[in-house]
């Protein structure tokens, strides 16, 4: 069996032309039927599908799936697939009270203002990803210091392996922490793989982050 495409694989892609997020996401999942274009059939039944639709988590392979409303409902518990499959989540929380030190922070690696991390079930631990022009790359940085931040905030607890994470931004005082569906995540990483120009990103990439976050607060309030 070939094996899928793994989050580890897709930090070490090159960067490529301008695409949309979308069509990043599809990347991640590791590609469709070769009679598919992206976002129009679900990648479980094969039914069409419009390009705003749900996802699930195929756990084992790393990978995220298209899906129509009926197969994401059917594994909504998991219990369809013994785990195999997960629905990846649709709801947006914002903690308030997340506090993280700007030396935690530099222990992680992360050279940009932006990061998310989640539980990988497989691996039993926490990864680390940020957006990058060449797409989504990880920190191979220890993390203990993260399990530390988790143990000592209940809504971090409460994440769902493998298909929420956590969305960090930096800020001049502090952090925004946003606990979010995984493919939001790979949403931004479309955005800033699209747009991004020269070394510091150029005015138009920062401009549709900003977009993005308006859009992740709204839903956060929602």
């Amino acid at each position: 069996m070939r094996p899928s495409p793994t989050l580890r694989a897709l930090a070490r892609d090159k960067p490529r032309p301008a695409v949309d997020p979308v069509a990043v996401l599809r990347e991640f999942t590791g590609g469709v039927r070769e009679q598919a274009a992206p976002g129009e059939q679900c990648e479980m039944c094969a039914v069409p599908i419009g390009p705003k639709h749900s996802h699930l988590a195929d756990v084992q392979a790393h990978r995220l799936l298209c899906s129509c409303r009926s197969c994401y409902l059917l594994f909504t518990d998991g219990g369809a697939s013994h785990g195999h499959y997960r629905a990846v989540p649709e709801n947006y929380r914002f903690n308030p009270g997340f506090t993280l030190s700007a030396a935690e922070w530099d222990a992680m690696g992360i050279p940009v203002s932006l990061a998310f991390l989640f539980y990988q079930s497989d691996q039993a631990r926490y990864v680390a990803f940020y957006p990058s022009p060449g797409g989504a790359t990880e920190s191979l940085l220890d993390l203990a210091g993260w399990n530390s931040v988790v143990a000592g905030d209940h809504l971090l607890q409460e994440l769902t392996p493998d298909v929420e994470a956590v969305l960090l931004r930096r800020v001049d005082d502090g952090f925004e922490c946003y606990l979010v569906p995984i493919d939001a995540c790979y949403e931004l990483v479309g955005l800033v793989r699209q747009y991004w120009e020269g070394f510091a990103g150029g005015e138009e990439v920062w401009r549709r982050i900003d977009d993005f976050f308006t859009g992740v607060r709204e839903r956060c309030r929602g």
